[in-house]
């Protein structure tokens, strides 16, 4: 279970950084080690803009370890929740707003990062990169791995 759990992770923390960064240079051309300093300051606050490469290695360590334990969640309830099992793609958008939620509402309150003002358009892009690059992947192992 562990190296489909690892597997899964390592697909979804990749697919969910690269989209990530392409967004955010997109909309406003912000660069992948800002973005990646951005998750670090929720735990160093400012000082992880500071230039030095080991915030940017901070930030994409917490982004793994978030979806991390997106994966090992989704894992464990998998079993114990029968409706999980019937759909993919429900399951992924269940993925997609329990992360969002739980990222926007409950991390990042937490964090050293001042939260933004809810904006509808900004949530439902993040959602739609979640339930692709989080949720489908995750949702996809878990079948594969329980499906054995």
């Amino acid at each position: 279970m562990w190296k489909q759990i690892i597997i899964a992770t390592i697909i979804a923390g990749c697919l969910d950084i690269a989209a990530a960064c392409l967004q955010a240079y997109v909309s406003n051309g912000v660069s992948p080690d800002i973005v990646l300093k951005f998750i670090a300051s929720g735990v160093f606050g400012k000082q992880a803009y500071s230039g030095d490469i080991k915030y940017i290695l901070f930030g994409l360590a917490f982004h793994f370890l978030i979806v991390f334990a997106c994966v090992v969640t989704y894992f464990f309830w998998y079993t114990r929740i029968r409706f999980l099992r019937k759909s993919i793609w429900f399951s992924s958008l269940i993925i997609a707003v329990i992360a969002w939620f739980v990222t926007t509402r409950i991390v990042i309150p937490l964090s050293k990062i001042q939260p933004p003002a809810f904006d509808l358009n900004k949530a439902i892009v993040s959602i739609l990169i979640l339930y692709f690059c989080v949720g489908i992947p995750i949702a996809l192992y878990a079948k594969y791995h329980y499906s054995k």
